[in-house]
């Protein structure tokens, strides 16, 4: 079974976002409807934007012989969908009540999807293609506010015929005004509303638009009456001969849609393509979920503008632009497609891959203000975003943004140390929009705060940027120092002795008292990062610090903190004097007193804890460190010992006799790996730590991933099968992996597989790149860099890397093979010298990779 191919009822959950960075999507369902309309500055899901669709009309001699909905049937939720029209049956906004195929195969590779429409009744054949730009290292073109179908239209019969495609747009605005024009080489309907003004959050404009500019007929109106009276009006207007009238209206109006009709005669065996963009403009909006006292901020302007209004006045100019640029935009796209799919990675790799970058381009991800600041949610509910704040401890495990957009990865850590950091150091984890307002939590996350040590120091790598780093380094330095600061009220290392045990905050939104692998390893590889950053900058006395540091706290960990099996939580559950010696006085994140939140009198036990647990992040750090090639954090045999353990508890055959209280991610006879698990003979808290027996996915990729990196590639595999085949179309959608919320952007850290498993090593400050890949034998890969992306290929004793997009430079590169003698390369066509030392081809002097380098 091809995993990314798509039918019978596994297209029923099927929603593939289509829609820039940034600027909210449009969801292409299994069966070719345009659903949950998401474009207005927030999630949307389960929504329709009245009869918007595309229909294709056969005529021969002048006559209709077909007219149908380019849908497939619906086969789910025959009663009404929840909240909307169960028990009214389908909603007719669906045109599931019209002529439409009988059959679909949806395949999706993202960010592409097309559709094969078949019907025995239909006179040809019918397909789509639908996209998005997504173009690595381009977040500018990959942030565009549009959606993109190219319908290709195929005689099969004996004799021309004409076909008739017809685009519908209904005007979200509640005062519209349509109006249809053509210019830079585009037919188009403009959607404007009355109401429209400038900063009113409210406003808001759409354009359909074809590059087709001869036998094109625009309806600006549809029929205004009452009831059905408008979709009855159309459907007998489309179904007749040729093109309707035109029909417009001076006053405006509400529920007016628009169609554009775009009519090709074609000859018998040919075929014609139809191309249609959707664009919007919804420019600005308020925090209205977390409102500003705009009292006490007199000098921040509540409201926020989207990005992309900097870029287009609105939206007849994004459709402009779309339309002149589609064959530019949709190229780099397929190159990307390609890239990606043409990889010798195991299949079940790259399915996660395609699937979780996809997050990127949905509501859970804006870009704002003039320089398009990147903002995240942790995912999206029905209507509104689920935890706002570019959460650090979420997006600790978040790798597609750092490789295939490194611009909006390190905005971040910009956003962050500016609007986050007190003047101690402490770092909230939750940034509020407008940015300058106060910080969003009352207090540090040891996994967000220390990992975004690690992630300044991964950012630095990937650009090479040291000026940047220097720019950034005071607040770094205070962060991490944070930990054995006088000032931090949950003393984490009061010490200063290189292990934590205050009061430590983390990414399950409760507390941890006392040393855990999970949370010192964070530690541990903040130390060792802020050592090398230090050392490069000059520091001597601050890294040779950190590092002391470092080997303290790994030796302490290595006798402490591992029980034979597996990394565990060091703590006295029955100790009332550890709660109140952190908590007295003090309140939770909540704001709930904290001694009563994690002191229980009546089991006489501190709450929420792990214990002697086996909890699935006990190494997730080591799993970043080896991705950034900063070494061991924890002896590697005890990290073997603890990966097997962890398969072999963690990881559940079936869910079917697991007792899980909490959100039930699987189920039944689905597999996974739960959060914690308790082997016979442990100690279980009565009340143990949340979400223990979930199996929430961007953890379960992170445990894989370090399975992976560490050599158990079966079992690495196997945790990755367990969550794709879950998400199959049948009962969830495979472009929306939820956890707190759907379209959530843990799950993004399924991107470190490709790095991990082609061995990448990366080092943009010293011109280093290399490859030495999971598999011997051919290999073949997607990869990307901070300054170019393209892909490696590796086979008898060749290696070709093809740049596709920006520019290498390098003055090393590792691969398998290179401890061979070499005399020269070829880049980009033309030999160079080189020579071969400590595994690596060196060019002195350096290289500038533009096209391809061929060694061997």
């Amino acid at each position: 079974m091809n995993r990314n191919v798509y039918e019978g009822d596994r297209l029923n959950y099927i929603s593939f976002p289509l829609g820039g960075i940034g600027t909210g999507c449009i969801g292409l369902s299994g069966t070719g409807r345009l659903i949950d309309w998401e474009i207005f500055n927030g999630p949307n899901k389960f929504s329709m934007n009245g009869y918007s669709h595309f229909a294709v009309k056969t005529e021969k001699d002048g006559k209709v012989i077909d007219a149908r909905v380019l849908n497939g049937d619906i086969t789910d939720m025959l009663d009404g969908r929840p909240g909307g029209s169960f028990g009214h049956g389908v909603s007719c906004w669906t045109m599931a009540g019209f002529p439409h195929f009988r059959n679909c195969v949806f395949t999706g590779e993202f960010p592409i999807a097309q559709i094969e429409f078949s019907d025995p009744d239909f006179p040809g054949k019918a397909s789509l293609t639908a996209f998005n730009p997504f173009i690595p290292l381009n977040s500018d073109y990959s942030s565009l506010p549009a959606a993109m179908f190219e319908f290709t239209i195929t005689n099969t019969g004996s004799e021309a015929l004409d076909y008739t495609l017809s685009a519908v747009l209904k005007n979200p605005g509640t005062s519209s005004l349509n109006s249809a024009f053509c210019e830079n080489g585009m037919s188009a309907v403009f959607l404007d509303n009355e109401k429209n003004e400038k900063g009113n959050p409210e406003s808001v404009d759409m354009t359909l638009a074809t590059p087709d500019t001869e036998n094109v007929n625009i309806q600006e109106y549809w029929f205004r009456g009452m009831w059905l009276d408008n979709i009855e009006t159309y459907w007998r207007e489309f179904s007749s001969p040729g093109f309707p009238a035109k029909r417009t209206y001076t006053a405006p109006g509400t529920n007016d849609h628009s169609t554009l009709f775009v009519r090709k005669t074609v000859a018998p065996g040919a075929s014609a393509k139809f191309r249609f963009a959707i664009t919007w403009n919804r420019p600005c909006f308020t925090s209205w979920w977390d409102p500003m006292d705009e009292e006490k901020y007199p000098n921040l302007d509540p409201l926020i503008y989207n990005y992309y209004t900097y870029k287009f006045a609105d939206s007849s100019k994004s459709a402009a632009y779309v339309i002149s640029e589609w064959d530019r935009l949709y190229g780099e796209t397929v190159k990307f497609r390609d890239a990606l799919f043409s990889s010798t990675l195991p299949e079940e790799v790259t399915d996660a891959v395609q699937a979780t970058i996809s997050v990127l381009k949905t509501p859970t991800c804006l870009r704002i203000g003039e320089k398009g600041d990147f903002y995240g949610w942790e995912g999206l509910n029905e209507h509104m975003g689920s935890c706002q704040g570019t959460c650090s401890h979420v997006w600790n495990y978040v790798y597609a943004t750092c490789f295939l957009f490194p611009d909006l990865e390190r905005n971040i850590r910009e956003t962050d140390y500016r609007y986050n950091q007190q003047p101690s150091g402490e770092m909230s984890f939750r940034l509020k929009l407008p940015f300058g307002r106060e910080p969003g939590t009352n207090r540090g996350c040891v996994d967000g705060q220390m990992g975004g040590v690690m992630k300044v120091y991964r950012e630095w790598l990937l650009s090479g940027d040291d000026e940047w780093l220097r720019g950034i380094w005071d607040k770094v330095k205070r962060s991490l120092e944070f930990a054995w600061s006088s000032e931090n009220g949950d003393r984490w290392d009061e010490d200063c002795d290189g292990v934590l045990e205050g009061r430590q905050h983390h990414t399950l939104d409760m507390e941890l008292f006392g040393p855990s692998s999970w949370l010192e390893g964070f530690y541990l590889g903040a130390l060792k990062a802020g050592a090398v950053m230090a050392r490069y900058l000059g520091f001597t006395e601050d890294a040779e610090k950190y590092e002391a540091l470092f080997e303290k706290g790994k030796a302490w960990t290595k006798e402490n903190l591992f029980n034979g099996e597996y990394f565990y939580h060091r703590i006295d559950l029955n100790d009332r004097d550890t709660v109140e010696k952190y908590c007295a006085g003090t309140v939770d994140v909540f704001g709930n007193d904290a001694v009563s939140s994690y002191w229980h009198d009546e089991i006489g036990e501190i709450k929420y804890q792990i214990g002697e647990g086996c909890e699935i992040d006990q190494l997730v750090a080591q799993w970043h460190a080896d991705i950034l090639g900063l070494g061991d954090l924890f002896d590697p045999e005890q990290v073997d010992t603890a990966l097997r353990s962890m398969f072999r508890y963690n990881f559940k055959k079936s869910m079917r006799n697991v007792v899980n209280p909490f959100r039930v991610f699987s189920l039944n006879d689905e597999s996974g790996a739960i959060m914690c698990d308790f082997p016979e003979g442990k100690r279980k808290p009565k009340l143990p730590i949340l979400d223990n027996q979930e199996t929430m996915h961007g953890f379960e990729y992170s445990f894989a991933g370090l399975l992976l990196s560490r050599g158990f590639i079966d079992e690495g595999l196997t945790v990755i099968r367990s969550v794709r085949d879950r998400y199959d179309g049948r009962g969830r959608n495979p472009w929306n992996e939820i956890e707190c919320g759907a379209n959530y952007a843990r799950s993004m850290s399924s991107f470190s597989f490709i790095p991990i498993l082609s061995g990448m090593s990366f080092d943009a400050v010293h011109g280093h790149l290399g490859f030495k890949p999971y598999c011997g034998g051919d290999f073949r890969s997607f990869w990307s860099s901070g300054t170019a992306w393209g892909t490696v290929d590796i086979r008898g004793g060749k290696v070709s890397l093809e740049v596709l997009g920006g520019k290498l430079k390098l003055n090393t590169f590792a691969f398998p093979g290179a401890e061979k003698s070499l005399s020269c390369a070829l880049v980009d066509g033309a030999a160079v010298s080189c020579r071969c030392e400590n595994g690596c081809a060196v060019f002195d002097g350096g290289v500038t990779v533009e096209k391809n380098l061929v060694i061997g």
